[in-house]
């Protein structure tokens, strides 16, 4: 009876077979188990795309199967498969140390088992178990990849390739330090970038799609802050417009006065609304280019006439126009807010913030919108009996850019 082989070409001699050669033959199966337990060998892959088989031979030595440990050399010019023999059952240190950004696929000669594959960048080791499965053999990566180290581990000059860090990094204490969500099918990331001497810092971007924030949350009423002050950031802004800054329009205007507290004391420049008729002022401001265009509010601040504490009823209402606009358009629909007063002449007083008030017109950025602000002293639920002296009025606008660039 002739002998057979293993996968891994060991001889497996018939009894009663090689007389006067089985010395010879079995120590050259000592040395394939030899090889196999820890011997080393280079194999050239170089080329283009293509598929290359690893070397076995059977009954004799220097077979890349029957070899623990594998370093692949060579160029290669386009994505390599490099199959090994089905029926292998073994495990393999494997380095690709090729030269040319191109994939390295390592799989059985035949059958859809399992497969692994060097990534284009990736010039490192791999643990392999092929596990022999008849007709349909499999090939799994057991390196590091798949490892926990346990304890505290000290990685000193280690290059990581694209490691996979779970929720959290802790500090020497064990707290948390940074803690990290995924999410499925995510393209955008942070990419930091460090910076040479004499040039500008370094870089935090957002990578990813084309056009990309960052988000900086804090938590709760925290602020973000950078060399300890707060940044400013888009979101609800105010803009004090002054009675100084307004003026009554044609028809039913409110009375503007300068009123003299005591000599040398504050002079209150201001805009009188009579107690018996509807009046108006009006004042127009070029919204900066980082507000929305949304809805405003509004407070107004005045000072009573009288000591009356009934209550006074205040308007606003405006309009936005674009270049070749005409200005000859309709104000946007009135919001109110009503104020009592304070009791005591001379008293500053500010109402509670308006709801929120459309300007009329579809606002786009650039425009100049004018407002118009009355006293609805017609209405019968305005009970001051005495002028409103406005002082100023507050517009509250929400950003959503940094800046007016």
């Amino acid at each position: 009876m002739a002998s057979t082989y293993t996968p891994l070409g060991v001889e497996l001699m018939a009894t009663g077979e090689n007389a006067g050669t089985w010395g010879t033959k079995t120590n050259t199966n000592l040395q394939i188990i030899e090889q196999i337990s820890g011997g080393y060998l280079e194999v050239s892959i170089a080329g283009g795309a293509g598929t290359q088989a690893l070397e076995e031979t059977d009954g004799g030595t220097g077979s890349a199967v029957a070899t623990r440990v594998l370093k692949f050399t060579g160029t290669i010019s386009g994505n390599r498969i490099i199959t090994m023999p089905v029926l292998v059952e073994n495990f393999y240190l494997i380095n690709n140390a090729t030269s040319g950004s191109y994939t390295v696929q390592l799989k059985a000669a035949s059958g859809s088992g399992a497969t692994v594959t060097w990534a284009t960048d990736d010039k490192g080791w791999k643990l392999l178990y092929f596990d022999g499965v008849a007709t349909n053999t499999g090939v799994y990566d057991i390196g590091m990849g798949d490892v926990t180290l346990a304890g505290t581990q000290t990685l000193t000059n280690k290059t990581l390739t694209s490691p996979k860090i779970g929720t959290n990094i802790l500090d020497t204490g064990g707290n948390e330090l940074i803690n990290f969500t995924a999410t499925g099918s995510a393209v955008n990331e942070i990419t930091i970038a460090n910076a040479a001497t004499g040039v500008t810092g370094p870089v935090i971007s957002a990578t990813g799609e084309t056009n990309v924030g960052i988000n900086v949350n804090p938590k709760g009423s925290g602020v973000f802050n950078s060399g300890g002050s707060a940044v400013k950031i888009a979101g609800k802004e105010t803009m004090w417009v002054p009675a100084a800054a307004m003026y009554g329009p044609t028809t039913n205007p409110a009375d503007a006065a300068q009123v003299e507290t005591t000599a040398t004391r504050p002079d209150l420049k201001v805009f009188d609304f009579d107690a018996s008729t509807k009046q108006y002022t009006q004042f127009t401001v070029a919204m900066p280019k980082s507000w929305n265009e949304g809805t405003v509010t509004y407070q107004v601040y005045w000072s009573p006439s009288t000591t009356n504490t009934d209550n006074c009823i205040f308007g606003l209402q405006g309009v936005a126009c674009a270049d070749n606009d005409t200005i000859d358009v309709a104000y946007g629909t009135a919001i109110e807010v009503t104020d009592a007063g304070i009791g005591t002449v001379e008293d500053q007083q500010i109402t509670s913030e308006s709801s929120a008030m459309t300007i009329a017109g579809s606002p786009a950025a650039g425009e100049q919108t004018y407002f118009q602000l009355y006293r609805d002293a017609a209405d019968g639920s305005d009970t001051f009996t005495g002028e409103a002296r406005v002082l100023g009025i507050k517009i509250f606008y929400t950003t959503d850019a940094a800046n007016d660039a």
